[in-house]
């Protein structure tokens, strides 16, 4: 696969997009989140590597770390609105937004696609609605990356880390996703865990994804398990 734009030029003009697209967000969806994505990505991928070549999978390391780094630019919750990519009047609309940005970084218009392909099925929310289309593109389709970037997601909405971003996301967030009735409080985080969270471990691709999730799924029941324990000893 080829690119107009030699890789680490691509890679370096795209994360410091990223960074001045984001560098506003909450810390639940900053480029600090961005960056830990590229990681774990990255060393889910050396560390799958070996396993995937076998069974004859093709990974281009570079797709991988452009996927994590654009994963959320597309983000209806935190979308500006005049998109980031300064199309005219936001005439760019979210599910090409990807392929645009790539494209006028230089990157040609074959990993433009793949990339745009695999952040459009990356999200938890997407995967629910059908994880037929998920499945079929790692699969068949040979989108093997996207198994890299959406475990490497997930990973972060884990753990400690996980725990303080979802209550950091409910404090900037939270009122504005309220419906009629909803109260705004911490619970409504922890509720989160059960909820989603909890699940996410269930929903790994990848071995290595797998095995830290289970670790980072265990510290989220024992938070839990405090959280519930305090709130009693509170209660009247």
């Amino acid at each position: 696969m080829g690119q107009s734009s030699q890789p680490h030029e691509l890679i370096t003009s795209i994360s410091a997009f990223v960074t001045e697209c984001m560098k506003d967000f909450d810390p639940s969806h900053n480029p600090q989140h961005i960056q830990r994505v590229v990681n774990l990505a990255l060393r889910i991928l050396k560390s799958e590597q070996a396993e995937m070549i076998k069974v004859g999978a093709q990974i281009d390391e570079l797709t991988v770390h452009l996927a994590a780094l654009l994963h959320d630019i597309s983000d209806r919750k935190y979308l500006p609105k005049e998109d980031p990519a300064g199309s005219e009047n936001g005439a760019i609309p979210p599910h090409k937004l990807v392929e645009h940005i790539l494209r006028t970084h230089g990157a040609d218009a074959a990993l433009a696609s793949r990339v745009q392909m695999i952040v459009s099925h990356v999200s938890y929310t997407t995967e629910c609605k059908d994880p037929g289309a998920v499945k079929r593109l790692i699969e068949e389709e040979g989108y093997v990356e996207l198994a890299i970037v959406q475990d490497a997601d997930r990973l972060d909405a884990l753990g400690a880390v996980g725990i303080g971003r979802c209550f950091t996301f409910l404090g900037a967030k939270g009122r504005d996703m309220l419906k009629d009735g909803d109260v705004w409080e911490m619970e409504n985080s922890v509720r989160h865990f059960g909820e989603k969270l909890e699940r996410l471990e269930g929903m790994m691709k990848t071995e290595t994804g797998r095995r830290m999730a289970r670790v980072r799924t265990e510290r989220l029941v024992e938070f839990r398990r405090w959280w519930e324990e305090e709130i009693e000893e509170a209660s009247v």
